[in-house]
């Protein structure tokens, strides 16, 4: 037996565990790949990756180390008698040999795979090359069952609601919170709608991150049900609440070998949606030649395959293909973009149109989910919540019912990047706009992103101001600057008699 011990390194989403080289209680000199262990001694053997340590300080030869995340699934006191084996590959990483080889993988491996994944007994290696095996194709049946897998055995129950809404964009258009508006408009309504998001993956901010700047969003499961009770709608942070652990986890791998495949992501969204109870949603698909979907002929082939899905899921879509050539809004970065959700839900005169046109388009069409509002009335019920000023108070009532957040501030670091040329703004890189944002430190800090000053369409003088950069620290704003020397994002046409 040895003493469990706690070393406070984390690992993303990697159970590590340490022993001493002169370990009294397991021979370790024949170790000399990667080694899978089992610790026992808890409710549930956890499974992690061996180190071998040589500084006793660090750990005895008496003892084993676990990092936090095992500490934490292990729940035993530090000084606690454990154990350890050496544990077998996982049968289902044959699944995946098979895939690899370019065969067509059943259900039953796909739930075997993602349940080994769940009980963390793939690396972050194996579960890449999952990811990577299943990039190069999938049909629709592996999607459906990948989706099934990855809903897992808990989904959150709404009594006796008939439906459930949320709303979710498949992404790579900066800005568009249109999430935001949506919620406070849907629940002014009264549609119970537990809009689940996530923080930034590749962009700068993502939705939880923008409404972290107005109020709490990392709120527990039984938190969430009582808002949603109360106000008809709240807006959660995904990775607080108890569902669809193993897509967290693919998800943390994704991002970090940036692999995105358009069937994953379909089935990632759509277990998301269905693990947190939802009956009905409509899925936003933005193209644009610099959007995460570059065609219409791409965009139909995703709508396809969600609607494929959520038909075999008893999810009702509603996949709209919108316009994606451009950023949606004038803010870029958490702090900016909530101040044009602020804007558009206040009414303000400056508020974004764009931003309050799509959020009205989208929020009318899940409207229309309930059997009560004909075709095409969904966008002026939308409108005349907002315009009332039904929604503005809904949304304070969410606010306040999660916690309202303290300001952050705006980053003090600023450029301003002007225009060499007068003209007229033909187009916006959405790609380069991110990752000048990204640069800037939008995805590490709330105050930081770009605050945009001319749009598609725009008259531009030279000299003018095309955008700001704002920073919290000098490293990002130096990065950011470097970058934008480059290549500033925008097209100007000096066509037209300038």
């Amino acid at each position: 037996m040895l003493s469990l011990k706690h070393l406070q390194i984390n690992s993303f989403n990697e159970n590590l565990a340490y022993i001493n080289r002169e370990c009294a209680a397991y021979k370790v000199d024949d170790i000399k790949t990667l080694t899978k262990v089992e610790i026992h001694g808890g409710v549930k053997p956890v499974f992690a990756f061996l180190q071998v340590v040589d500084d006793p300080k660090l750990v005895k030869p008496d003892e084993l180390a676990l990092n936090t995340e095992a500490f934490e699934l292990i729940n035993l006191p530090e000084g606690a008698n454990i154990s350890l084996s050496i544990s077998s590959p996982p049968a289902s990483l044959n699944s995946i040999r098979r895939k690899i080889g370019g065969n067509i993988l059943n259900g039953g491996e796909y739930s075997s795979i993602i349940n080994d994944i769940a009980a963390k007994r793939y690396s972050n290696m194996d579960i890449a090359a999952f990811l990577v095996s299943s990039g190069s194709f999938m049909t629709a049946p592996e999607v459906l069952s990948l989706t099934e897998a990855l809903v897992g055995d808990y989904t959150l129950n709404w009594d006796n609601e008939s439906i459930v809404v949320d709303h979710h964009c498949l992404g790579g258009v900066p800005g568009n919170k249109t999430d935001i508006i949506i919620t406070a408009i849907v629940a002014a309504y009264g549609l119970p709608m537990p809009k689940t998001a996530s923080r930034s993956l590749t962009s700068c901010a993502g939705v939880a991150d923008t409404f972290s700047v107005l109020a709490n969003v990392d709120i527990s499961e039984e938190k969430f049900r009582s808002l949603i009770r109360e106000n008809r709608g709240a807006i959660a942070c995904y990775d607080s609440l108890p569902i669809a652990e193993a897509n967290k986890i693919l998800s943390s791998v994704e991002r970090y070998i940036g692999l995105t495949q358009h069937q994953q992501l379909v089935a990632s969204i759509l277990a998301i949606k269905l693990a947190a109870g939802v009956t009905h949603l409509v899925l936003d698909i933005p193209v644009g030649p610099q959007s995460r979907i570059k065609s219409t002929n791409e965009a139909m082939r995703i709508r396809k395959l969600a609607e494929y899905v959520g038909d075999m899921l008893s999810l009702e879509i509603d996949a709209v293909i919108t316009d994606g050539s451009e950023p949606i809004g004038n803010g870029i970065g958490a702090v900016l973009e909530a101040r044009d959700v602020m804007k558009v839900l206040r009414n303000k005169e400056d508020a974004p149109q764009d931003l309050m046109e799509k959020s009205l388009f989208l929020a009318g069409r899940m409207l229309e989910f309930d059997p009560k509002l004909r075709g095409g009335q969904g966008y002026h019920v939308a409108k005349e919540i907002l315009q009332s000023g039904r929604a503005l108070e809904t949304i304070n009532k969410i606010i306040y019912a999660q916690g309202k957040s303290a300001q952050p501030q705006l980053g003090h670091l600023t450029r301003d990047i002007v225009s060499n040329v007068s003209g007229v703004v033909e187009s916006i890189d959405n790609e380069r706009i991110n990752k000048i944002g990204v640069l800037a430190g939008a995805a590490q800090y709330h105050g930081a992103g770009l605050d945009l000053l001319k749009k598609v369409g725009d008259r531009v003088e030279q000299g003018e101001t095309l955008y700001r950069i704002h920073s919290v620290n000098s490293s990002d704003f130096a990065f950011a600057n470097s970058v934008v020397d480059g290549y500033t994002g925008y097209e100007i046409s000096t066509k037209g008699g300038y």
